[in-house]
């Protein structure tokens, strides 16, 4: 390998065995002269000439077999061609994406996209290869090159910032700037060197390759630094960066201070290896982000039919409502009147008549209990709002179940700490847990334990009704407090949708975990009077 312009080779007797005269900014040559074989020592001259500081032979001339060493002469470059190809085509795909894809990144994978091509653009004209076998190109590769170059900086670093920002004090951002004044000018500089026939060569050269090179190296250095600290912070985005762009760094600044201190006379062959691992480590952090993505769509969309079945739930709780509401009314008059003439008959009747007229009293008792449901589900509104002492009402709901669950062989066990308190109305809170209760004992199956808590978590009262009862699978958990859905024979499933209403109106929540055979945990939350103030509560009605 030698460095000039104008290259000519003789035999010892004169005989011009090789000519090359460049009028482009390319002074590598690779170049391989056959020689006639002879007995005696031969002298061969070259003579070369160049308008830079880098000038001669550089490396060992190799002499041998003719056949031999043109299979490796053809072959130079050739690893280089296929990298840079396989890179502009990769850039190629990725900016198709970026006009055809939705919900990306459009800065950072325009950058990246950037990126990658300028270096496979590199790879290619900085190829051996193409100024030996196209050296006809030669100024065309060139340009191109020169283009590459200062289009690499300013991307690699604008992506940097995509990725962590604009860095402390906004160095990135100032560097970024810089860089593209900077490249401007190279290209600048470029068409009117080209313009000038190559007259200014040498400043050209000292700016776009010396000076060029010491910017890079502080660039780079600058770059592995901030992602280094951004990678302490375990942003994982980061830390593939900090690998990708450690390894890319430490190989390209070894090089380009090995350039520096051999004042130029090294040509960069390494530093494309440490390029493909750091657009390796590229490709999966917009690989990452791709996925956050679908990721963050799937769960807009999952809250989105969320939502939607929310609001159908509303619309049809506000229609069974309002219906509910106007039977009830209508219906409750007749049955009042009808409970009263058999309350007359019971009264004339013999024993026999006195039997069917007292099942018929309560079966009417029974749709009048209904009716009452209905009207709560309907306009649950709670009256006499006041502080609750929840202790004081589990206690006098123990009270009160305490015969039934004894009834069912179970044993009802309250545990609740002291000062809960939550603003409601006494006797629909007794509704609600009555109902719970209830339907805890007769859940139990040969005896078995109620256990009542009450307790005091993050700024709510929490109360948990739990039994060892049969259990509920997860279809019918997710059932509870649908309209008419109830596990008893004899069931309306007016009571949950009830407890569920008036939970709500109380600005609470409520939750069941259950397994078959295990038995259910009912698990109610409430504000506590302490963080919510009264006129929250009379909102919500």
């Amino acid at each position: 390998m030698l460095y000039g312009f104008e290259v000519d080779v003789y035999s010892d007797e004169g005989r011009k065995l090789y000519h090359s005269a460049r009028d482009y900014g390319s002074d590598v040559y690779q170049i391989l002269v056959p020689i006639r074989p002879s007995s005696n020592s031969q002298h061969v001259y070259i003579h070369t000439a160049t308008t830079v500081e880098r000038i001669g032979i550089q490396k060992s001339i190799i002499i041998g077999n003719y056949q031999e060493i043109i299979q490796d002469y053809a072959n130079q470059g050739l690893i280089d061609i296929l990298l840079g190809s396989s890179l502009v085509f990769i850039s190629i795909v990725m900016l198709i994406c970026v006009f055809s894809l939705r919900n990306i990144d459009v800065p950072s994978w325009l950058s990246l996209n950037i990126v990658i091509m300028a270096v496979g653009i590199i790879m290619i004209t900085n190829s051996k290869f193409i100024h030996t076998y196209f050296g006809e190109y030669g100024k065309l590769t060139v340009i191109l090159f020169d283009i590459a170059m200062q289009a690499l900086s300013p991307a690699l670093t604008y992506y940097f910032e995509q990725i962590t920002g604009p860095g402390p004090f906004s160095i990135t951002l100032k560097i970024r700037k810089f860089q593209v004044v900077y490249s401007i000018l190279m290209l600048v500089c470029l068409f009117i060197n080209i313009l000038s026939n190559n007259q200014f060569y040498g400043f050209f050269y000292f700016i776009t390759v010396k000076v060029y090179a010491v910017l890079i190296v502080g660039q780079l250095c600058l770059l592995t630094g901030l992602s280094i600290v951004y990678a302490i912070r375990k942003n994982v985005d980061a830390i593939l960066f900090a690998i990708g762009f450690t390894v890319f760094a430490i190989v390209t600044l070894g090089e380009l201070v090995w350039f520096l201190l051999h004042s130029g006379q090294y040509e960069l062959t390494i530093w494309k290896w440490g390029v493909i691992a750091f657009i390796i480590a590229f490709i999966m952090i917009m690989g990452r982000r791709i996925v956050a993505t679908h990721e963050q769509v799937i769960q807009y969309s999952k809250e989105l039919e969320m939502y939607n079945g929310k609001l159908q739930h509303s619309e049809k709780m506000h229609i069974i409502s309002e219906l509910a509401a106007s039977v009830a009314h209508e219906v409750r008059n007749p049955l009042q009147v009808t409970r009263g003439f058999l309350q007359l008959m019971k009264n004339h009747s013999n024993d026999k008549e006195k039997e069917y007229v007292k099942l018929a009293l309560t079966e009417l008792d029974r749709a009048s209990e209904i009716i009452t449901d209905f009207l709560t589900f309907a306009k649950p509104e709670l009256e006499d709002v006041v502080i609750l002492n929840v202790g004081e009402e589990l206690r006098q709901i123990e009270g009160i179940l305490m015969p039934l669950a004894n009834m069912q062989g179970g044993v009802i066990e309250l545990e609740v700490e002291s000062n809960l308190l939550i603003y409601g109305n006494s006797s629909k809170f007794k509704q609600v847990f009555i109902n719970l209760i209830k339907n805890s004992i007769e859940a139990l199956q040969d005896g078995g334990m109620i256990r009542i808590a009450g307790y005091e978590e993050r700024g709510g009262i929490m109360i948990c009704v739990q039994d060892d009862g049969v259990g509920m699978d997860q279809e019918e958990i997710a059932r509870l407090g649908e309209p008419y859905f109830s596990n008893k024979t004899k069931g309306t499933g007016l009571g949950l949708m009830v407890t569920f209403r008036i939970v709500e109106v109380m600005q609470g929540s409520i939750h069941f975990h259950s397994e078959k055979g295990k038995g259910t945990e009912a698990i109610v939350r409430f504000p506590s009077a302490l963080e919510q103030p009264p006129i929250a509560l009379h909102s919500g009605t």
